[in-house]
């Protein structure tokens, strides 16, 4: 514990953060909310500070973001060829790939928030020719919405547990938790009562 503590007080977990959180945005099994949420945990008792995790994570996630999106600009077609029809990547990046045309940004928006689907919605953004700028703008609201939001999601643990780092760590991931499960049970929800959804 106390080698965590004093790892999170040196500028090297910033460049930890910043390769992680870039990571993440084409590379989706690296798992950069854990790391977010525990800084911000670390951040209410003083160190690191909670302003540089956020701005730091945002723009390691903008980078990724980015990265996935060159990547199914130049790779788009070949990625798609070789997922199989009918399996789970396939029919994620289908409805990623329509969503994008019925709403554009939103998706970018809320993909970021969802483990996997952000990496999704990043690829098909750039295979389907998506235009940079508009790319740009929205994923800047989605990096740093998404950086403040996992960073005070564990700085609440952190305040909540001041005395028990650990326990805030819990905490924090266990909001972050749950909010994914609501999310993808309102999601369900509303799939199953469209019209010609299967019962």
């Amino acid at each position: 514990m106390h080698a965590v503590e004093g790892f999170v007080s040196t500028p090297w977990v910033f460049v930890a953060l910043f390769g992680i959180a870039m990571l993440d945005g084409f590379f989706p099994v690296v798992p950069s909310e854990t790391l977010v949420i525990t800084l911000g945990v670390f951040a209410a008792s003083g160190e690191p500070s909670l302003p540089l995790v956020m701005l730091v994570a945002a723009l390691g996630a903008f980078c990724g973001d980015h990265v996935s999106y060159l990547i199914g600009r130049k790779s788009g077609d070949r990625i798609f060829a070789r997922l199989k029809e009918g399996s789970r990547a396939r029919r994620a990046y289908d409805r990623v790939g329509r969503m994008l045309a019925e709403r554009g940004g939103l998706v970018l928006v809320v993909a970021r928030y969802i483990p996997g689907g952000r990496t999704a919605a990043t690829l098909t953004t750039g295979a389907t020719g998506y235009p940079r700028r508009l790319f740009t703008r929205y994923d800047a609201v989605a990096a740093v919405s998404w950086a403040v939001y996992s960073s005070l999601l564990g700085y609440a643990g952190g305040a909540a547990f001041e005395e028990s780092p650990l326990r805030g760590v819990a905490l924090g991931l266990g909001l972050a938790f749950t909010v994914t499960l609501l999310h993808e049970g309102v999601r369900a929800l509303r799939l199953r009562r469209r019209p010609g959804a299967p019962t």
